[in-house]
């Protein structure tokens, strides 16, 4: 029992110590571990890039998120200068925007920057949550990636070289407008029109979701005067210029939202009136372009980030569970709290090797010819389905597990001022509705596992994405997802839908975690 002392001498200091000397790569072999098996030939390079940035994303990088987290410092818009001309400025902490240009001048994108490197280089800042980073690095990629597929002007060509190789030293960033008040994810619903006026694209309307409104460029979806097919533009936040003079390209910003989560990140409602806009790929493809290259990226950046949380919770967890006392002893010892430490760490583990496991597939994937056999089909498929089925379910585990993690810290687990993991936790929230909710992303996976069917039956689909994995696993989930695929009718409304739509939804977590598991024992072998 302790006697009563008026001078309480007790101290954080030890955990403290660790936690601000602790390196996110160095200290983590388990995860020089994942990428030495998954990027091969690769590795030296990826190692030494991945030893480099995380000397300033364990400290300096770190130690900037957290200061940018403040309530008092969240961005807001000032529409008009002193001198009544409508700017609508975008402000921002000093930490944010020193933070976003050291790491966008690490040239992430760059075609210097191998993928295992860049990779590697994502996970170790998405450690530190949002930040005004994690949003802009993937929206930068998808733009990138679209314009690499449709280089069709020399503007396009020029936001290209900006946004991967930068320009006299800087670096463009990317965002993404496609959702609007009526559709959400529906992108077919859009209504904002692009008209052709003297040879060039101008936009109308308004768009309601729009994170990273700062951004220099953004990929927007709007249907072209008299068509029922939205298309693919890529729209500057300023023409030629235009950006010192704080003159926008022909839209305003309404309202910055005020969200749970990824809260330093502007999110914006915007009106377009007469934005320059540039096509990007055929006008009628864009919906298709929009969610195979732009999303799939950002929906696979999902699961690294989840991936990425996960690793830091887990960690802090065990360490405070060593550190932090209770009745006599260190809480770790206690069965119940060593059980949820036991848990975190395997749920951190299996989802970033499940995370580099498809980043691997993805790579191969994309260096396949365009030749559809039936063997290249279904490698597209699992693939596809795979992005879909790892952003659901890593999305719904870093949320449990966050939660979790704070638990362990007790009542300190909640206060956003003694650890990362509130924050955390509500970019962890938010990240599982963006790129699709979890029901839009169900529907999408049965629909396209039942109209894949006359090709490719569901029960061969989940073999070959267990290849190797325990036999009885297998054949229980092959024989329940081809007796959910006969059954369900996902336009019938009643009970017996209801409850195999229930059904579906928990078997598509247990798949993927089969999946997760595959890539960890792979791994660890």
């Amino acid at each position: 029992m302790s006697p009563p002392n008026r001078n309480n001498p007790y101290s954080f200091d030890p955990y403290l110590e660790w936690r601000n000397g602790l390196d996110y790569y160095l200290d983590d072999p388990f995860f020089q571990k994942v990428l030495k098996h998954f990027s091969g030939d690769d590795w030296e390079k990826a190692d030494e890039g991945a030893r480099k940035i995380s000397v300033k994303t364990s400290f300096r990088w770190r130690d900037f998120a957290d200061a940018i987290a403040a309530h008092e410092k969240r961005p807001y818009v000032a529409h008009y200068d002193a001198h009544h001309h409508r700017v609508d400025r975008i402000i921002r902490p000093y930490e944010t925007e020193t933070m976003e240009k050291e790491v966008f001048s690490e040239a992430i994108f760059s075609n210097k920057t191998p993928p295992w490197e860049k990779l590697a280089k994502m996970y170790l800042i998405y450690q530190n949550g949002e930040a005004c980073i994690a949003c802009p690095l993937v929206c930068t990629e998808g733009l990138i990636a679209i314009i690499e597929r449709y280089p069709d002007s020399s503007e396009l060509e020029r936001i290209l070289r900006h946004c991967r190789e930068g320009i006299d030293g800087d670096f463009g960033i990317g965002a993404q407008y496609l959702s609007e008040i009526q559709g959400g994810s529906d992108l077919q619903a859009n209504v904002l029109e692009a008209v052709e006026e003297d040879g060039a694209w101008r936009l109308y309307g308004t768009k309601f979701f729009c994170s990273a409104t700062h951004a220099d460029y953004a990929v927007v979806t709007a249907k072209p005067a008299g068509s029922e097919k939205p298309a693919l533009f890529v729209v500057p936040s300023w023409l030629e210029g235009n950006r010192e003079k704080e003159v926008r390209n022909g839209f305003t910003i309404d309202r910055i939202k005020w969200k749970m989560g990824t809260s330093e990140l502007p999110t914006a409602e915007l009106t377009f009136n007469g934005a320059k806009a540039y096509p990007v790929g055929p006008l009628d493809a864009g919906v298709a372009n929009a969610v195979g290259i732009v999303l799939t990226l950002s929906r696979l950046t999902v699961g690294l980030f989840a991936a990425a949380s996960m690793t830091r919770a887990a960690r802090e967890a065990r360490a405070y569970s060593e550190f932090r006392e209770a009745f006599g002893s260190p809480i770790g010892q206690f069965p119940m709290v060593a059980g949820q430490i036991g848990n975190l760490e395997r749920h951190a583990r299996r989802t970033s090797a499940g995370a580099f496991k498809l980043y691997r597939d993805f790579i191969e994937l994309k260096s396949m010819r365009e030749a559809e056999s039936v063997s290249a089909r279904q490698k597209k498929f699992n693939v596809r389905e795979s992005i879909m089925l790892q952003k659901i379910t890593a999305s719904w585990d870093s949320v449990d597990m966050l939660r979790q993690a704070m638990s362990i810290f007790g009542g300190h687990g909640v206060m956003e001022d003694f650890s990362s993991l509130p924050r955390l936790y509500r970019d962890a929230a938010v990240n599982e509705l963006w790129e699709g909710p979890r029901n839009v992303l169900l529907t999408q996976i049965f629909r396209d596992i039942q109209r894949a069917s006359a090709w490719y039956p569901p029960s061969s689909f989940v073999e070959s994405l267990l290849t190797g994995a325990d036999s009885q696993t297998v054949r229980e989930l092959a024989g329940e997802i081809t007796e959910i695929v006969s059954r369900l009718d996902l336009l019938r409304m009643d009970e017996e839908t209801t409850r195999l739509c229930s059904r579906w939804d928990g078997f598509c977590h247990r798949l993927f975690h089969s999946c997760q598991d595959l890539a960890l024992e792979e791994v660890e072998n």
